[in-house]
């Protein structure tokens, strides 16, 4: 696994094992980003469930203002302050050493949208890729399309396996478009 794109393309990226475990293949990352590619610069960018923080970190690479990784798994948190140091946007050796680009909230998803929101953060493009087995696509698409947090013209993307049906609206978000890429699908939906 590598950085795809951007000021960190080619740094190889580390990942946690496992069985459970499914990080997003480069040839998704590399269709992800090939379809937001005019969005990306200058955006606010949430990944939740950032696992690797692989998605998040490709953003940082490719000029976002600001990511904020949501990952409640010990280790992958400090997978994600890995990356983030071999990619150089870790501005100490000291993991709680904050960057102005970045923040990981230690956190479920649902409880980091709702702390987000409190805090007034708004976001232009959100990953979501919760693990295939956990069934959280419903509830946190729910909450999404309910939250303040989305800008006006944001994207949210759920990266899915191709099996696993979602619903076409979730209160203002409404799917515009999913592009499959071997048993993975990028499901997009916008504010309309």
């Amino acid at each position: 696994m590598r950085v795809i794109g951007g000021i960190a393309k080619s740094t190889p990226l580390a990942s946690l094992k496992g069985a459970r475990v499914r990080p997003t293949l480069d040839r998704v990352r590399e269709s992800l980003f090939n379809q937001i590619a005019g969005e990306t610069a200058d955006a606010r960018f949430l990944d939740l469930f950032a696992g690797s923080g692989a998605i998040g970190i490709e953003a940082l690479s490719r000029g976002a203002a600001e990511v904020v990784f949501v990952e409640l798994n010990s280790k992958a948190q400090a997978i994600i302050y890995q990356n983030l140091a071999k990619c150089r946007f870790l501005d100490s050796d000291s993991e709680e050493k904050k960057s102005k680009h970045w923040i990981l909230l230690k956190s479920n998803a649902l409880h980091a949208l709702k702390v987000l929101a409190e805090r007034g953060h708004q976001f232009d493009l959100v990953y979501v890729d919760p693990p295939y087995a956990d069934d959280l696509y419903e509830e946190t698409l729910i909450a999404l399309g309910h939250s303040p947090l989305l800008a006006e013209s944001a994207q949210v993307i759920v990266e899915r396996h191709h099996k696993t049906a979602l619903q076409e609206n979730y209160d203002k978000l409404n799917l515009t478009k999913t592009r499959q890429i071997g048993d993975t699908c990028l499901s997009f939906y916008s504010i309309g």
